[in-house]
């Protein structure tokens, strides 16, 4: 059976490698972006892939965006099957730097984003009695380095919501991935708002340096789904800390305040010996 597949954010980065990695299966991909010009672009990848490609504007901030989206794939494809919700943004700063304003815009996006993408499928999901979200967070959410406030807590709150929804839908026939990469090579450092000078070419330096791309992690979500597996951890070694922090949390204090020394002179701050 044709998969059919929605995707947030899907004209750059992981959500571009996760719609041509479906394509490569013959897929039905729609992707919702804010960008017109690399959405159109990334339908006709979509189409030389071997997928059936479909791009609407779509802004995650906006409900009623996420909510036309669904009814458009659901007109012209009868429904879906994965709804994955990638749309995100980064943020770096401490307690003190970061101005509520980009608190909240990095809640409105990272967070209420994937609340509106899961309030507008799911009723759908329900009707067709199955389906697939996939819920973009990230290690940040699971480790917690000092410097990257409200991201953490974004991640977290996505965290949060995909172990919620994975109990809430399960007798539903709806099944939820919650994915947690770390640094990998990506754009995502080029919507990044801080007060740190010289913190995006720090980040970017970390992701480029990563041996994991973008579609690796795309490989192991699709993955995912076909297992029916919740957790997506793509990098070996942050699984292995977080495995640590699950079963030894003094040890994992430790190392992490080790890290977390090292982090904080990369970023620009100050930590204490």
């Amino acid at each position: 059976m044709t998969q059919r597949v929605f995707i947030t954010g899907g004209a750059s980065g992981l959500g571009r490698a996760l719609a041509l990695r479906y394509a490569k299966d013959g897929a039905r991909v729609c992707i919702g972006d804010i960008n017109p010009e690399q959405g159109a672009g990334v339908e006709q990848e979509i189409n030389t892939a071997g997928g059936e490609g479909f791009f609407i504007e779509c802004n995650v901030r906006r409900l009623t965006d996420l909510e036309k989206a669904r009814d458009a794939v659901v007109e012209k494809w009868g429904g879906v099957d994965v709804v994955i919700n990638n749309a995100g943004v980064a943020s770096a700063g401490s307690i003190e730097e970061t101005s509520i304003a980009d608190w909240e815009w990095i809640l409105d996006i990272n967070v209420l984003g994937v609340v509106r993408g899961c309030k507008a499928f799911t009723p759908q999901f329900k009707e067709q009695g199955s389906g697939a979200f996939v819920n973009i967070a990230s290690m940040a959410g699971l480790m917690l380095a000092p410097l990257m406030d409200s991201y953490n807590v974004s991640k977290a709150g996505v965290i949060a919501l995909s172990e919620t929804l994975s109990q809430e839908l399960r007798d539903d026939g709806i099944h939820v991935s919650c994915v947690c990469p770390a640094f990998f090579q990506t754009n995502l450092a080029s919507t990044m708002r801080s007060d740190i000078p010289g913190v995006q070419q720090n980040v970017n330096k970390l992701m480029k340096r990563s041996s994991i791309t973008a579609e690796d992690v795309a490989e192991d979500i699709v993955r995912s789904v076909d297992n029916k597996s919740f957790w997506v951890l793509p990098h070996a070694k942050e699984r292995r800390m977080w495995m640590l922090k699950r079963h030894a949390p003094k040890a994992f204090d430790w190392l992490m305040h080790q890290e977390s020394k090292r982090w904080m002179s990369k970023m620009g701050g100050k930590a204490k010996a």
